[in-house]
């Protein structure tokens, strides 16, 4: 059975959103012994880079919320900004993760996946010169940063 990559990523927002459960907004800003970042920089990078991955190259009007771009963008951390930076509360996240694949989807342009658009180059030096590339890493992005969430609620609930 073939799969489209949007349904690919519903099956993996799943998962982000399954390790979600029991999360409180307390455990969600404690950070992690030998560690950087928290939950709640964890699924707000998961939000900020697929907006990036799947809007930017096309052009297509992006949904951040105030504060996204400083807060969650790639390098930053939660010790990076001033608290008077506005914070998104845990519901508010869940909401924004809940809707945002399917708002991407009524959007996007899919006879456009292997335009030349301009390159996403990435903190790991891949170089995506296509839309449907960057909807690919995407997979693997969130992937990673969902696991590293499910990392940190077990070590903070142990």
């Amino acid at each position: 059975m073939k799969t489209t990559i949007f349904e690919d990523m519903g099956i993996i927002r799943a998962q982000t959103l399954l390790a979600m459960e029991g999360l409180t907004e307390e455990l969600i800003d404690r950070i992690p012994p030998g560690c950087r970042n928290n939950i709640r920089w964890q699924l707000g990078h998961i939000y900020f880079v697929t907006e990036h991955l799947t809007l930017s190259q096309l052009k297509l009007a992006m949904n951040l919320p105030e504060g996204f771009v400083e807060r969650f963008g790639s390098g930053k951390g939660p010790l990076d900004y001033p608290d008077s930076l506005p914070k998104p509360t845990l519901p508010e996240l869940k909401i924004l993760l809940t809707e945002q694949l399917d708002r991407i989807r009524k959007q996007y342009p899919m006879d456009r996946l292997n335009e030349s658009v301009d390159a996403i180059n990435t903190s790991t030096g891949l170089l995506m010169v296509t839309p449907e590339q960057s909807l690919r890493y995407n997979l693997y992005h969130e992937g990673l940063h969902a696991g590293i969430l499910s990392t940190y609620k077990r070590v903070l609930t142990q």
